[in-house]
């Protein structure tokens, strides 16, 4: 995999030493970090804080002579985005600015990057004129611009379509359009299949694509080597991640339509030795919780839960639907003189009159972060997608002993797996909170245990 770099920045580094900005060594060490990071030089001297964005910048644009344009300030010709695509734009971290005559000016965050400019000018047959640009205003402004939600178009299914993606496959079609139209497909066929997870894999020298439904993994077909570097490049672009990055973790997330619905889907793309293995995961929108629910004493009981301290536990296996039901309940029965939030790996619908907090490793926001500080938000009501360490289990089970309502969920298979599971004496404090569990055994049997029946029947 190459390395990512910035070729103005690399091509003038050491003038940074000769005028006495910043050392040798400071080079150096930065060097070795973006290597290790595959990230460019520039980006980690302004997080290391050896030099500012600002003063880098403006050191680029004397040595260069070419000028600095603050994108926070300035407005682009809209007209000129056709000239350059929303992954070209993302990849090569550049917007097109105005054009007079056949001249393009673009701004970009390497300036020196020709084969970029040459890319652009092969097609479009324009005269490209740089100027200097902040790449994370770029980037932040690219994702205003282009429209995003339309890069995935309309999805129209029917149940008794025979589809397959593979149909829309030809091996020597790189165009944009067609890459976009396999990706389509996939999400058609996974709806049509009511399947909620899609795997995308190096297995061999080609990228399988996988559905999960239930415990069952099944391969519909694969990507040819030609077309793996396009689709993966243009499915991180639609889900906001760094489409030259593919040596660390990312998490990112994707809006479409099908029959007039908008759903969401969450991205994971995770390094392997074989090359990055990518997981969407579909979310459809909450539903009414009296049609997950057809017991209405048992919603009454769940209202009462809300006002109590203690723990809401929502169990069952994978993709059960513990989160769909979470979202209904928050949607619906949340009192409005209480203020409920939630931590949550990715926000998968917004919902009314809830705070709710999106995880961001990236920026050093992860969950030790969140547990120490949501309480200084005074919250009535907290929700958290699962509780993975101990250090999460007795931080939570801390909070309802401050008078808080904890609403998370908990995988098991079945009834036998969760007492095996909540034998383990490192529950013995959180079982005590629970006010209340809910099983969801399949998504027309869902049962529910208040604190008495808890104690009588599983603890």
């Amino acid at each position: 995999m190459d390395l990512v770099t910035n070729k103005t920045i690399d091509k003038l580094k050491y003038d940074l030493v000769r005028n006495n900005i910043i050392t040798f060594e400071d080079i150096e060490k930065a060097q070795e970090i973006a290597n290790a990071q595959n990230t460019n030089l520039g980006q980690v001297l302004i997080n290391s804080s050896l030099i500012t964005e600002e003063n880098l910048l403006k050191f680029l644009e004397e040595k260069l002579h070419i000028p600095f344009v603050n994108l926070d300030d300035y407005e682009i010709d809209k007209k000129c985005l056709q000239y350059i695509s929303y992954h070209e734009a993302v990849r090569y971290k550049i917007l097109p600015l105005f054009q007079i005559e056949d001249t393009l000016t673009v701004i970009m965050a390497d300036p020196l990057d020709l084969f970029a400019i040459d890319k652009i000018i092969e097609r479009t047959g324009k005269t490209i004129e740089p100027v200097l640009g902040s790449q994370n205003v770029i980037l932040k402004k690219i994702n205003e611009y282009y429209d995003l939600k339309g890069k995935v178009q309309d999805i129209t299914t029917k149940k008794e379509d025979d589809f397959s993606w593979t149909e829309l496959l030809h091996s020597e079609d790189l165009s944009e359009e067609c890459i976009q139209n396999l990706f389509r497909g996939m999400l058609k066929q996974a709806i049509n299949e009511g399947v909620h997870e899609l795997f995308f894999e190096h297995l061999t020298d080609e990228l399988t694509v996988n559905f999960k439904k239930g415990d069952a993994s099944y391969s519909t077909g694969s990507l040819p080597s030609l077309l793996i570097s396009p689709f993966i490049q243009m499915l991180k672009s639609l889900c906001a991640l760094d489409p030259t990055i593919s040596e660390i973790p990312q998490l990112g997330k994707l809006n479409f339509n099908v029959n007039g619905i908008s759903l969401t889907a969450s991205i994971s793309a995770f390094p392997t030795i074989n090359g990055e293995r990518i997981l969407l995961k579909i979310y459809h929108p909450p539903k009414k919780l009296d049609e997950l629910i057809q017991n209405k004493e048992t919603i009454e009981k769940l209202k009462n839960a809300l006002l109590t301290p203690g723990v809401i536990l929502v169990c069952g296996s994978s993709l059960s639907g513990k989160t769909h039901l979470v979202y209904s309940i928050l949607s619906e029965l949340v009192p409005e003189n209480k203020t409920a939030m939630t931590l949550e790996s990715i926000a998968k619908y917004k919902l009314k009159n809830i705070r709710q907090s999106e995880l961001n490793e990236a920026v050093g926001f992860n969950l030790d972060k969140a547990m120490r500080y949501i309480e200084f938000q005074s919250p009535d009501i907290v929700y958290f997608e699962g509780i993975a360490t101990k250090e999460g289990l007795d931080f939570f089970t801390s909070l309802t002993l401050k008078n808080k309502t904890l609403i998370t969920e908990f995988l098991a298979d079945n009834m036998d797996e969760l007492r095996r599971k909540f034998s383990y004496p490192e529950f013995s404090m959180f079982k005590s909170v629970i006010s209340c569990l809910i099983f969801i055994h399949t998504k027309d049997t869902i049962e529910f245990f208040d604190k008495e029946a808890l104690s009588k029947y599983l603890f």
